[in-house]
Parts: structure tokens; C-alpha cells; sequence
């Protein structure tokens, strides 16, 4: 392995194993629009070397796991950040460490490029093809659970009034400034992702599970809180270089409970899976009559407030 910083060096578990980055790994699982995956074939000296598997390597102490991703695929493949759209991410924690592979989408196409000694090649892979290759042994424990999520689309579907009436915090004063507070907290969890038991009903389990999503996010507002500003949620939304599904915001000419009957259905019929946010029991049983699920306000503030301050 060549060193590049403090972070590159081995990390050894309790029962002997060895694995590379003292500040854990990070890997890019990238899907292109034809559905093929870009892996890369490891060098011989490399660790399994031989086998194929993702862009990668140590993350440095001072990064994120999607920054240590994008900049190891950047290095190894050539891989341009803002071509992409950020969907879920997956940890596998073998302590003291730990490796994240993040998905994305190609939003952008672009030509995949040796840029470093660690490749023998790289190769756009149809997903029906790449369980028949010699994967690196990782990746193979993985690969069954992130291609089974590939075909996701999550959306969560905030009753505002609902979520910012659930916290007695002078909201009444000024609806309007409460709903613009909620619609940054939620632009913010566009950029580092939402857990994946909040947006997800039924979130799988196992290898590959996704731990957080970007998802497809429509707020409603209805009354006062229709004037709440909008706030900066374009596509550079994404971590450094890459981009978030933005905030849609819908504002309820009259009743905001039936714009949100209205967008379930929308979504549904587009085959999402969909999760509104609201303790409104009468809104809940509408909106799990059209397959929709439910959870309450609180599980969405308590990841807003967990997010890391900007």
C-alpha cells in the first residue's frame, strides 16, 4: 500500500485480522444510468490482490466517509464528484474499525480512469454480472445486500405543522420562521443524509445494509407557514463535490392534510416507498390506506438534531 498520510498505516482487530486505515475505509459503489457498476481490478501486490471490487481506501482523520470515497475514487479512477448523486451509504464496523461503501448515482457520464498503480484495470460491470467475478472478499459478503437496495427510491413526506407544532418552542409567534427553521434543518440533512430506520419503514438488515439515505424529501405547508422562505437546497447540496435529492416544497392552497394525501398518492403511483411524518392519527390512517407508512415527529427531530453543526 503506498502512504499518503497519518491516517495510511494497518489496524489490527483482537482476533489477529488486519485491515487498512487507521481512521477506517471508505469505498464508492457507483451506478450508471445503463445499470452498470464501476469496479476495479486490483493489483497484484494489493491486499487481495487479483479480486475485483470498489474505489477506495484508508479515510484520512480529518474527513467523512463520503469525502474519503470521492477522494479515493478521484484518485484511483478518475472519478468527478459532481457527476454523481448521493443515495445511501452502508458500515460495516469491525471494531476499532470500520468501512463505509457509498452509493451514488451517475447523474453525469464520465470516463472512468487509471490514475494510480493500484489498478490493473477498470470496467463498467452489469450488476447481473459482477457476483461471477473473483470479488475482493468484502465486497462479496456485501454485494448481495447493496444490490438488493439498488432499486430503492425512498421518499419522506414532512406535515410540517405537524412537526414544528410538536415542539413547544414559540412556534406560535411566528409560523412562518418556525417552518423556514425546519426546511434548513432538513436542506442540512440533504447534505449528510437521514438514518435509514427513519426513512425506511422496514429498513433491511445484514451485510450491506444501508445505515443512512438521501432521500427524496417534500415538505408541506399549509396556513401561516406558507411563506416560509426557501432555502438553499440546489444540486450542491451533496457533500463536496457531489450532489442530494433537493427539498421540494409544497404549499397547500387550503388544506394541507389533502396536499399530502395528494403527493402520496403521486409518489405511490410512481412505485416509492414512501414515509410521512406526522402524529396526526387521522392523516396516518389515510395515508397508510394508500401504502404509505408512518412515524412520528419525534424520530425526525431527533435526527435533525443529531445532524453535525454546519
Amino acid at each position: 500500500m503506498t502512504i499518503h498520510g497519518p491516517a495510511d498505516g494497518w489496524v489490527e482487530t483482537s482476533d489477529g485480522r488486519r485491515f487498512w486505515g487507521r481512521a477506517g475505509a471508505a469505498g464508492l459503489l457507483v451506478v450508471d444510468a445503463d445499470d452498470r457498476v464501476l469496479l476495479q481490478h486490483r493489483v497484484e501486490w494489493s491486499h487481495h490482490g487479483g479480486t475485483w471490487g470498489l474505489p477506495g481506501g484508508a479515510r484520512q482523520f480529518d474527513e467523512t466517509a463520503v469525502e474519503g470515497a470521492l477522494r479515493e475514487s478521484g484518485e484511483e479512477a478518475a472519478v468527478p464528484g459532481d457527476a454523481l448523486r448521493l443515495v445511501f451509504e452502508s458500515v460495516l464496523e469491525v471494531p476499532p474499525w470500520s468501512y463505509t461503501t457509498v452509493v451514488a448515482r451517475v447523474e453525469r457520464p464520465f470516463e472512468a480512469v487509471i490514475s494510480d498503480a493500484e489498478s490493473i484495470e477498470l470496467a463498467w460491470v452489469p450488476r447481473a454480472d459482477v457476483a461471477a467475478l473473483p470479488l475482493h472478499p468484502g465486497f462479496a459478503a456485501s454485494w448481495p445486500g447493496l444490490e438488493a437496495q439498488l432499486d430503492l427510491a425512498p421518499h419522506l413526506v414532512v406535515d410540517a405543522a405537524n412537526v414544528v407544532g410538536s415542539r413547544p418552542d414559540g412556534w406560535w409567534r411566528d409560523r412562518a420562521g418556525a417552518a423556514t427553521r425546519l426546511l434548513g434543518a432538513l436542506s442540512a440533512a440533504a447534505r449528510t443524509g437521514l438514518p435509514a430506520d427513519l426513512v425506511l419503514a422496514e429498513p433491511p438488515t445484514g451485510a450491506g445494509a444501508a445505515t443512512s439515505w438521501w432521500p427524496h424529501v417534500t415538505v408541506v405547508l399549509e396556513g401561516e407557514a406558507r411563506g416560509a422562505a426557501e432555502t438553499a437546497d440546489g444540486p450542491e447540496a451533496g457533500s463536496p463535490g457531489t450532489a442530494a435529492h433537493p427539498v421540494t416544497v409544497v404549499r397547500a392552497s387550503a388544506d394541507g392534510d389533502a396536499a399530502i394525501v395528494e403527493v402520496v398518492d403521486r409518489l405511490r403511483a410512481g412505485g416509492g416507498q414512501v414515509v410521512v411524518v406526522t402524529a396526526d392519527r387521522e392523516l396516518g390512517a389515510r395515508v397508510r390506506a394508500r401504502g404509505a407508512d408512518v412515524v412520528g415527529p419525534g424520530r425526525l427531530l431527533a435526527a435533525l438534531d443529531a445532524l453535525p453543526a454546519s
